[in-house]
């Protein structure tokens, strides 16, 4: 079976760091692009990163672009996602998602319609 673990989530000072791991089992991580979506408490889920795993290839949204940064560890088949400065706007839970076939991102990358397997989320909080 396909599945997706994010982890690394937690209570954070503003201005502080954080790095989500993505754990990737039953397929090669390889061959799969892998996008970082959250969710706010009352807000809509927002499609923040993806990554083209095959040439690295990323995308950012606006309100991370600068200060969150994907990357992949092909040997373990774990996708990470750096994310530094934050701030309380960054509360939310955090997940990963890969599309149902390898490729590149989806188009656009932000829509989670794109994706089919969904890791179970992690928590960040950002205290102001």
């Amino acid at each position: 079976d396909v599945q997706l673990q994010a982890s690394g989530g937690g209570l954070v000072q503003a201005g502080g760091s954080l790095r989500l791991s993505c754990a990737a089992s039953g397929f090669t991580s390889d061959d799969y692009a892998i996008g970082w979506f959250r969710q706010a408490p009352g807000k809509e889920r927002e499609g923040i990163s993806c990554i083209r795993n095959r040439d690295g290839k990323t995308y950012y949204a606006d309100s991370v672009k600068g200060r969150f940064t994907v990357s992949s560890d092909h040997a373990k088949n774990t996708l990470y996602l750096q994310m530094n400065s934050l701030k309380p706007e960054d509360t939310a839970v955090y997940y990963c998602a890969a599309p149902w076939r390898p490729g590149g991102c989806p188009a656009p990358y932000y829509s989670g319609s794109w994706y089919y397997y969904w890791g179970q989320g992690t928590l960040v909080t950002v205290s102001s």
